[in-house]
């Protein structure tokens, strides 16, 4: 499989593979390259409705010549725990934000949420996390307020009075009830659209089947998240002592 940077030429085979609805997968096959690479380089030129090749190429370009000789040798090699791979988690990380992406992330939210995943310890201080992604303060701000708003994240105090962002096991099942919250209020919405346009009348029994729909989905998602919560934070019952 080749390596190395996307070509010119490469960024036009995309852009014509987006041009004909081919799937990410299928684009990189005509490359061979690694989905993630196609992926990631389509989530970062404007996505697949505002990707152009040439454009990408130039961004691309402007990209490289910025980075200077201490940004290349900066947080991407740092030294790992555990004798992992530093480009290895680099690009991890980098795929990562973009899976977050795809699901209609932002891109700084999506970059700063992938980090904290991966993260031993699940919690950064914003000055790491600039140090991490080489961004200002004010980009770290601005994500975290966004996370905090999706109860993605939560932040404490350390011992040095500092905040720090953390992630746990119990940051998705906040979200997923967060997410069953928001359902109940398009239920109840749409359900007031029915009596304002006329119980019977083709658009209010749209609104009704939208309030149906949404209802049952959203009382499946809050029992689901309940019932996976149960099973992940039970732990298994030590066996009785022999007592032979």
């Amino acid at each position: 499989m080749p390596g190395g940077r996307l070509t010119q030429q490469d960024r036009q085979q995309i852009a014509l593979g987006l041009a004909d609805g081919l799937a990410y997968a299928e684009i990189a096959r005509g490359l061979d390259r690694p989905t993630s690479t196609i992926t990631r380089e389509v989530m970062r030129n404007g996505g697949p409705t505002a990707y152009r090749a040439d454009l990408a190429h130039r961004a691309t370009e402007r990209r490289t010549h910025r980075r200077s000789p201490a940004a290349t040798q900066g947080p991407q090699a740092r030294p790992q725990p555990h004798g992992r791979d530093a480009e290895a988690v680099r690009e991890y990380e980098e795929t990562f934000a973009t899976a977050f992406m795809q699901q209609g992330m932002p891109k700084m939210m999506s970059r700063v949420l992938s980090c904290l995943y991966t993260t031993d310890s699940g919690s950064l201080t914003t000055s790491e996390l600039v140090q991490r992604l080489q961004v200002s303060p004010a980009s770290i701000s601005k994500a975290i307020t966004f996370l905090e708003s999706q109860d993605l994240i939560r932040r404490e105090r350390d011992e040095r009075r500092r905040e720090r962002y953390i992630v746990d096991d119990d940051v998705w099942y906040q979200a997923m009830i967060a997410s069953a919250r928001s359902n109940d209020q398009l239920v109840e919405t749409a359900r007031q659209g029915v009596d304002i346009l006329g119980p019977g009348t083709p658009a209010a029994a749209r609104l009704e089947n939208i309030a149906r729909f949404l209802d049952f989905v959203g009382e499946s998602l809050a029992r689901a998240a309940d019932q996976v919560r149960e099973v992940l934070h039970t732990k298994a019952e030590a066996p009785e002592p022999n007592d032979q």
